[in-house]
């Protein structure tokens, strides 16, 4: 089953709650939510992955 990280912008002015990145493909170990933009806000520095 691919990878699936559920993030969240915690960018105070972002309407966007949480988004889920779906993993089809193998991604470089280094990849990293600081990877990532909002798709709402565009922010960069503001994402958290959420932990289940």
């Amino acid at each position: 089953m691919p990878a699936t990280k559920e993030i969240k912008c915690v960018d105070d002015d972002c309407e966007l709650d949480m988004f889920e990145n779906h993993y089809t493909y193998d991604v470089p170990d280094d990849h990293t939510v600081e990877d990532l933009s909002c798709p709402y806000c565009g922010e960069t520095d503001t994402l958290e992955e959420i932990d289940l």
